[in-house]
């Protein structure tokens, strides 16, 4: 049966992909080995129904879930072995569970129920797997919550629920979203922890002349790993994608040959790593399908798995990589390069610990009319046409505004210089998609300061999304109660028209227009 699949925000005509192979690249196999690999989770969610999922149960549910998210696996067999460690566990605990989600090899059954508790299980489904992602970056570092676990089985038992309706699912649907401030509060301690506290950091473009590796991804353990493999080893390294707020951790920076960031967003690696003198290292999701003139020299590890690439197992031993790059021997001399509007560097490090240091000067500043409103431009990248909005709007921001980014989308604009307010600059790159969480501890503390509500502050949250980690987020901004969230490049295949009037009526979400209108009416 053909494969559908509207997870991501490049779903094909923005309702599903369908027929032989998704836009992302996975085959009509590897998406229904996906569905399979979902309902044997939802399967071991229900095995636990009264029990306490044990450690084993919780880090297959975690793994498994990850595995699903857009441009993670693949890879049919790894696929595969996942499945199988999903049926071990649940025949460990009760071998008996029967779902209705339909058979083996087809789509889940779930898709095809009435649209609006459809768009609900989605809702719950993806935002599932984007906390998924999150809670596995903290356990690699040792740090997992009760509440965080529990909220992968209770909520995949609600999809499994065949008699649930709308009063039912949006509990649950805002439950995901509260425990994912949870999930990212804890990651952002694990982070900090481990490898201290983000400071304002220039990062440069330039590529130095020798070997060297890119690494891409989110996990920060790895990258810590590989500088410590290549110490004293004539190899640099140099970030990409998500991994740039890497550059702002005083232990990761602490190592000299951690040069600087290469590239873009994901969406353009096919072009930036064509014939690239250097072996590439994915994390985690934002791996496309490589082209033959680099695919000998891109490597996997985590849940990260593409057929016939070389996968990096759990001792971490990063040989392989380590050897391409001494193989390949990086460029002859120093290459120039920029971000897409010509900018030589880059700045990330300004995460809650940061902004929370100055906030006096930050509200002095808006006291004094320095500074008449905040803006947070962030988000997902994607390749689909319209996301130069983002550029646009951030360009055309009066001086006396602040833009706080976070996530890929800021490649869009993070190498624009749009000068100072008070000695702070006026774009300020927070982090990660995780580190949304220091967005909201920012927020929360200028409407303490200001004595109102977070919806009361001179602040626009003007959002890009792509996959399952902008779902979890925003469904944490919804549950905040926070409103007038401008959302695009285009809305969710996923969310019925009832459900997307709901949220409209209740929480102001507008899709984004032209950065003219816009603004004007964020403005006015």
């Amino acid at each position: 049966m053909s494969m559908f699949c509207f997870q991501c925000e490049q779903a094909a005509g923005c309702k599903a992909c369908t027929g032989k192979a998704g836009v992302c690249g996975k085959t009509e196999d590897v998406a229904l080995l996906q569905d399979d690999l979902t309902r044997e989770l939802i399967g071991l969610a229900v095995a636990y129904d009264g029990k306490t999922p044990s450690k084993s149960a919780v880090k297959v549910m975690i793994e498994g879930l990850f595995t699903t998210v857009t441009n993670v696996s693949f890879d049919a067999d790894a696929i595969n072995k996942t499945i199988d460690a999903v049926k071990a566990e649940k025949a460990a605990v009760n071998p008996s569970v029967r779902l209705d989600c339909g058979t083996p090899g087809e789509p889940l059954k779930l898709w095809s129920v009435d649209e609006d508790i459809r768009s609900l299980k989605s809702l719950i489904l993806l935002g599932l797997r984007g906390v998924a992602a999150y809670a596995y970056h903290a356990l690699v570092l040792g740090y997992a919550n009760d509440d965080v676990d529990a909220i992968f089985f209770t909520g995949l038992r609600a999809i499994a629920r065949t008699d649930a309706g709308m009063n039912d699912l949006l509990p649950v649907v805002m439950e995901v979203g509260n425990v994912n401030l949870k999930c990212m509060e804890m990651l952002d301690k694990a982070n900090t922890d481990t490898y201290g506290t983000p400071v304002p950091t220039t990062v440069p473009l330039t590529i130095e002349k020798g070997p060297f590796i890119v690494i891409s991804g989110h996990d920060l353990y790895d990258l810590y790993q590989l500088l410590e493999q290549t110490k004293d080893k004539g190899i640099n390294i140099y970030t990409h994608g998500e991994m740039l707020p890497a550059h702002a951790y005083p232990k990761l920076k602490a190592y000299p040959h951690l040069k600087g960031n290469f590239g873009t967003a994901w969406q353009n690696q096919q072009k930036e790593f064509d014939n690239l003198p250097a072996p590439v290292l994915f994390t985690t999701n934002c791996l496309m399908p490589p082209k033959d003139s680099y695919r000998d020299r891109v490597y996997t590890t985590e849940v990260v798995a593409y057929p016939g690439l070389v996968h990096i197992g759990d001792d971490k031993d990063f040989t392989p990589v380590i050897k391409k790059a001494l193989e390949l021997g990086g460029y002859k001399e120093d290459k120039a390069m920029t971000g897409i509007n010509g900018g030589a560097t880059v700045m990330t490090g300004f995460g809650h610990g940061t902004v929370l240091s100055v906030a006096g000067t930050v509200i002095d500043a808006v006291k004094a009319g320095a500074i008449k409103h905040f803006f947070l431009v962030g988000g997902c990248d994607g390749a689909k046409p319209g996301r130069n909005y983002y550029t646009e709007f951030v360009q055309k921001t009066p001086e006396d505004t602040v833009i706080l980014t976070l996530a890929c989308g800021k490649y869009r604009f993070n190498d624009l210089d749009l000068g100072t307010i008070g000695g702070l600059p006026r774009l300020m790159d927070m982090g990660q998609c995780n580190d949304a969480y220091s967005a909201i501890r920012v927020a929360v503390a200028l409407a303490e300061a200001f004595g109102c509500g977070v919806n009361d502050l001179p602040l626009t949250l003007v959002l890009s999304w792509y996959e399952q980690k902008a779902v979890c987020i925003l469904l944490t901004l919804l549950a905040l109660g926070i409103k007038n969230i401008y959302l695009g490049p285009t809305l969710p295949a996923f969310v019925s028209p009832n459900v997307l009037n709901f949220l409209v009526e209740n929480f102001n979400i507008s899709p984004v227009s032209t950065p003219d209108e816009d603004l004007k009416k964020i403005l006015k």
